[in-house]
């Protein structure tokens, strides 16, 4: 131990990298180059056991390096949009940083106005508009105005559209030009294109939970004709187990009755304690005490094994909401409960 109080620099990265959650651990590493990749794996396998003492000592040496160097404050806004567009995306990232520092951003085009706009001036614009042009523009506006817009437009005309949405793959810059000029025309602004990345599985799911489940009784059905394998991923994504934290107590208590106590620790036990109270709010204390005692005495599980218990308990919430046993939350599009 005495050995290892005192490491070297690539030690004490190793350590630090080893304190953060995998995920953030990955990002950071995607970053070195390979003899940095391979020195700091090598320091993070010859560790051995971390005491307290070590721990204290890299992040002392962290601060201490931290405070000699500052941050640096070239194109510190260069900087604070790439980490932005990293992390949600460089579409959304562009919004955020016309908000964060509007004097540094782009001019707007006239797709970015769009996004502005209440979904009842929207959707006079795009009426009788080809499905695909609607698709694309659809992608790019926040969900729950992308489902109002949605929800205003033919019903005849919703599941094409958000067929379109789920395979647009990449755009081309012709059809981004085509959307600024139409979008120009109807609302007088400038035009002006950016290269934007769109459409996916999660932009159709969203859409579709926020147009209430009256759109989605009409709309799934037809996209599964279209392409079943489509519809089972979009079904997946609008489905998911962080879905079932928003449940009322009575839901809750429907749905862990149908689910088994091995089930529910081993789906407990890959999210945090915080997380965890939306379930035991619908269980007495003494059954909440009781599974609380069972995870920690489960100790490390593979995370296959959580995601499996998870799926599991995601297929007992999807049947006995399509039978109106339970419902998650309500419609912004004014139709009944909705998942």
């Amino acid at each position: 131990m005495s050995a290892l109080a005192n490491l070297d620099p690539a030690g004490n990265a190793a350590v630090m990298v080893m304190l953060l959650q995998d995920d953030q651990a990955a990002r950071i590493l995607s970053e070195l180059e390979p003899e940095e990749l391979r020195l700091l794996g090598q320091k993070m396998v010859e560790l051995g056991e971390i005491g307290p003492e070590i721990i204290a000592g890299a992040i002392a040496g962290f601060v201490e390096k931290t405070e000699s160097l500052g941050l640096m404050t070239h194109d510190r806004v260069g900087h604070v949009r790439n980490v932005m567009g990293r992390a949600v995306g460089d579409v959304k990232a562009e919004n955020l940083m016309r908000r964060i520092a509007p004097q540094a951003a782009t001019k707007a085009s006239t797709i970015e106005l769009a996004r502005w706009l209440e979904p009842e001036a929207l959707a006079p614009l795009i009426k009788g508009e080809h499905p695909q042009m609607i698709a694309v523009l659809l992608v790019q506006l926040d969900p729950e105005v992308a489902a109002a817009v949605l929800h205003s437009l033919p019903a005849a005309e919703q599941s094409e559209i958000v067929h379109r949405i789920a395979t647009l793959g990449p755009v081309s810059a012709e059809a981004i030009t085509i959307l600024e000029e139409l979008l120009t025309r109807r609302i007088g602004e400038r035009h002006g294109a950016a290269p934007l990345a769109m459409g996916g599985i999660k932009e159709a799911a969203g859409i579709i939970n926020g147009a209430g489940k009256a759109v989605e009784a009409r709309i799934m059905p037809q996209i599964a004709k279209m392409d079943k394998v489509l519809a089972r991923k979009i079904e997946e994504e609008m489905f998911k187990f962080e879905h079932l934290f928003v449940l009322d107590a009575q839901s809750m208590g429907a749905l862990l009755r149908e689910v088994e106590s091995d089930v529910l620790i081993g789906a407990l036990k890959g999210i945090p304690e915080s997380e965890r109270e939306a379930f035991f709010r619908a269980m007495s204390s003494r059954a909440a005490d009781g599974v609380k005692d069972e995870i920690a005495a489960r100790g490390r599980t593979k995370l296959a094994e959580v995601v499996e218990a998870q799926k599991a308990i995601v297929a007992i919430a999807r049947r006995l909401a399509a039978d109106g046993t339970i419902a998650f939350g309500s419609a912004s599009g004014g139709d009944s409960d909705y998942v």
